[in-house]
């Protein structure tokens, strides 16, 4: 759930300093920011390790925590300002300055500049990582995660020519709730996931991504569709991939798949309600 200015749904008792006045709250911290060591953090609704996922972090993410208890911290992630609970295992600090990222769908972060070195983790699209200056054998080294294949990284600004073929390359990925890693994700992380690598900031949820844009006159033929488009139901997203299909992660395959859209608008109808609105940037 993102950080609502008016509310704190998490923490009625607990509101950062930048909120004083807006929130109502007994007390009023400045937070300390951590950075995602881990591959990947997920963000909780509890502080419990089987706590409901609602988002994710990536290595290299920078998190405001402001309150640690039995292992875990509530904070906010500074990328899409989501709140929730972190296991601090998954966090460092002091924050490193961040001067690459992962370009392809995942590498492995190794504990040597060789093929045959143990891998500490894998990295997904979109993980920032921090260069030490050291190359050898074609890998980098980086802190807190390892070495990692240069070829895999991009700089921080480079950005890919089209989502959809960022989409597209999650094809078969499975169904995760609240994942926006390589190896699983939701219909909503896919979408903010595409457009980051293009370098366009998307909202985290699906009910904030159809606001985005402009909306696409559209009927019940859904003809007139363009490749980019983005088709909105009541909790879910889908992307166009050409004018009669669409890719999205989705329960019912319990992974992500492309489809002709018309099918999936009949099987959606019939138990969620048709298109809402389709959105074109």
């Amino acid at each position: 759930m993102r950080l609502d200015p008016n509310l704190n749904p998490f923490r009625p008792d607990l509101a950062a300093v930048k909120l004083k006045g807006l929130v109502s709250a007994d007390h009023y911290v400045e937070p300390t920011l951590f950075q995602v060591s881990a591959a990947v953090a997920p963000l909780r609704k509890v502080g419990a390790p089987d706590g409901e996922q609602i988002n994710q972090a990536l290595h290299g993410d920078m998190i405001e925590i402001y309150e640690e208890r039995d292992g875990f911290g509530w904070g906010q992630m500074r990328s899409d300002g989501y709140v929730g609970w972190l296991d601090m295992e998954a966090l460092s600090a002091p924050v490193l300055p961040v001067t690459a990222k992962v370009q392809v769908l995942r590498t492995y972060a190794l504990s040597a500049p060789s093929v045959r070195a143990a891998p500490h983790f894998l990295l997904s699209l979109g993980a920032q990582v921090t260069e030490l200056g050291r190359e050898e054998n074609g890998f980098v080294e980086t802190a807190r995660a390892g070495w990692v294949y240069a070829a895999h990284l991009a700089p921080l600004r480079a950005c890919a020519s089209d989502p959809v073929a960022v989409a597209e390359q999650f094809l078969h990925a499975p169904y995760q709730w609240g994942g926006v890693e390589s190896l699983g994700l939701d219909c909503s992380g896919l979408i903010q996931t595409a457009f980051k690598a293009a370098g366009i900031t998307m909202p985290r949820d699906s009910y904030m991504q159809r606001e985005i844009g402009h909306e696409v006159a559209w009927d019940a033929s859904l003809q007139g569709l363009m490749r980019g488009d983005i088709v909105c139901w009541n909790g879910h997203v889908a992307l166009m991939t050409s004018p009669t299909d669409i890719i999205h992660a989705n329960g019912f395959h319990m992974q992500v798949v492309r489809e002709p859209l018309a099918h999936a608008e009949a099987r959606i109808a019939a138990s969620y309600g048709s298109i809402i609105t389709i959105r074109r940037l």
